[in-house]
């Protein structure tokens, strides 16, 4: 009789997902590293997941199963253990008389069955699902491993330091604190779940009585279980001794970076540590570099405005632009349109405060202000070096404004970021900071401003009709007259329950035309700037936005919190 995974091989081939040769490799690798066989198909590439689940569950005869939208029953838990479940990348589904329901990533993993068989005494009906849902559904149904690592601390005598007690706590005592097992555990706990949660920050803030936790994920911070605050000192000085700060200092701000890994990858956290009124708030910028390598058409900019993108980023000389508020995305832009420019022929050098990604290939310089490596002082350093390409990671003052400009008028490419609401505003903000109209009129080629908006999820998008007043008042309505249809996330495990995952950029791409250039020259009014931008193709970020909610990608909430700040009524 055939063996499970011979008849997946004979599976596979006969529906020609996959060649000999790539599953001789698989099976190859799947023996020397222990991993799942499917695992392996899936992380080489030979086969998509969706077609291996559709595959095994066809030619295998193990019906699969949506986990996203069921509620599993908490009771099931005390069957099966959450690490076997994580061993085994599996989760108990539903329990009738001596017949046990189990969702399973890989069920032809014998040792699996075997293993919860004999454990829970009851026959297994295996299903089957998708590693990356059976691991959602352990992170929703047994939690994050943070109530058991609390439990151990409460059953454990931690040593409690005062948060504001900033001259007493002895370093030696601190030091000991970071290595107790529970402090370690829950710390590394902590970055784990916002790798997991693909969070962007992590902010750690003492309370009155509490410590509060919480995680910045597509641009919105939420809170989760928070451990005691008696482990404040523990959890601040373990992250110190990780990115090498100073743990007997609490009375002034300190800036580090650690790189540690998570779930199999390298991830950069950048820390700031604030001495507050009831004690120290960490704060955490996480830089996961498997996510950094974006291309330009990653970047969910339309067609028409990536065109323009593209044939201004292969520009000999001048200057691009991309502004908008902190956190949204303009870093990841720049970085796209660098991977886009690199050549062999050219040579591109950045000045970055911090450098978040290391990107192949190119040069960057890390700005220190505190020992007068300024961006304006690095900048003249750098046009020594024979640059085709200059990346300013931002323009904050006049004489780095200066300094760019001066780089894009002798034949470089630069491009930069600014804090302005709008492409058009960019104008007047660098006429403001000093740079002469026809010095700006000669040099400035692009400005892209653009912001953030969270994705529907696609697990549990829904459409709805819009109230006809408000589908007028934004010429949402189709040719009869009537609303169009649009959409909105219900919630489901798969984006913790908030409808969205993932986001995406809208934008306004404004390119100097001739009559915009004259307009700067004549120092026209902001007004008329952007009517002229608007007849030669610009649409707002608004606009772009809309376009987006009649795509079914976002929603009305979403383009309005981040461009008008005003919440929709559906």
């Amino acid at each position: 009789m055939a063996s499970l995974k011979d008849r997946l091989r004979e599976v596979l081939l006969s529906n020609h997902l996959v060649t000999a040769e790539q599953m001789d490799e698989a099976l190859q690798i799947h023996r020397s590293t222990g991993a799942s066989l499917q695992k392996v198909l899936v992380e080489q590439g030979y086969v998509k997941e969706g077609d291996l689940l559709s595959a095994i569950s066809q030619g295998l005869g193990i019906p699969p199963i949506s986990l996203a939208r069921m509620r599993l029953d908490p009771s099931l838990r005390t069957l099966i253990p959450r690490e076997i479940a994580k061993q085994y990348q599996l989760v108990p589904v539903g329990c009738i008389g001596q017949i046990l329901t189990v969702a399973m990533a890989d069920p032809l993993n014998v040792f699996a069955l075997d293993t919860i068989t004999t454990m829970t005494g009851l026959t297994i009906n295996p299903l089957l699902s998708t590693f990356k849902d059976i691991q959602q559904a352990i992170d929703l149904y047994y939690g994050t491993g943070v109530e058991e690592t609390l439990q151990e601390i409460r059953d454990r005598n931690i040593v409690e330091i005062d948060p504001l007690a900033t001259d007493g706590a002895d370093p030696n005592q601190l030091l000991k604190l970071t290595q107790d097992a529970p402090v370690v555990r829950i710390t590394d706990t902590i970055l784990a779940r916002a790798v997991t949660l693909r969070a962007s920050d992590l902010l750690v803030e003492p309370m009155e009585t509490t410590l509060r936790v919480r995680y910045r994920v597509d641009g919105v911070l939420q809170e989760e279980q928070s451990p005691p605050k008696s482990l404040h000192m523990g959890i601040v000085s373990r992250i110190k001794v990780m990115a090498e700060l100073n743990i007997a200092e609490h009375r002034l701000p300190q800036d580090g970076h650690f790189t540690t890994q998570v779930e199999g990858r390298h991830v950069d956290f950048r820390v700031s540590i604030l001495p507050a009124s009831l004690g120290e708030k960490v704060c955490l910028r996480i830089l996961d570099k498997s996510q950094s390598q974006l291309k330009l058409e990653d970047l969910s900019f339309t067609p028409e405005d990536l065109a323009r993108i593209k044939m201004c980023a292969e520009r000999p000389h001048g200057l691009i632009l991309v502004t908008g508020p902190t956190g949204s995305g303009k870093t990841t832009t720049l970085y796209a349109m660098l991977d886009y420019i690199d050549k062999p022929d050219k040579n591109l050098v950045t000045v970055e405060d911090p450098v978040e990604y290391e990107l192949e290939g190119i040069n960057q310089v890390n700005a220190k202000a505190d020992i007068g490596l300024t961006f304006a002082r690095s900048l003249r350093a750098i046009l020594r070096q024979d640059p085709d390409v200059i990346m300013v990671g931002e323009i904050r003052d006049a004489e780095t404004a200066d300094m760019a400009v001066k780089s894009a008028l002798t034949g470089h490419l630069v491009l930069s970021t600014l804090h302005t609401n709008d492409a058009v505003g960019t104008i007047v903000r660098l006429v403001n900071m000093g740079v002469q109209p026809f010095l700006l009129n000669s040099c400035l080629a692009m400005v892209i401003a653009q912001r953030l908006v969270r994705k529907i999820c696609l697990r549990c998008k829904q459409t709805y009709k819009p109230p006809q007043g408000l589908a007028k008042e934004l010429g949402l309505l189709d040719p009869k007259g009537e609303p169009v249809m649009l959409a909105k996330g219900a919630g489901c495990a798969a984006c913790g329950q908030s409808g969205y995952k993932g986001r995406e950029v809208i934008s306004e791409v404004l390119v100097l035309i001739p009559e915009i250039r004259e307009l700067i020259l004549k120092r026209a009014a902001e007004r008329e700037i952007e009517q002229a931008a608007r007849r030669a193709g610009m649409r707002s970020i608004r606009d772009n936005g809309l376009q987006r909610v009649v795509a079914h990608t976002t929603t009305l909430d979403e383009v309005f919190r981040t461009t008008l700040g005003e919440m929709v009524e559906e």
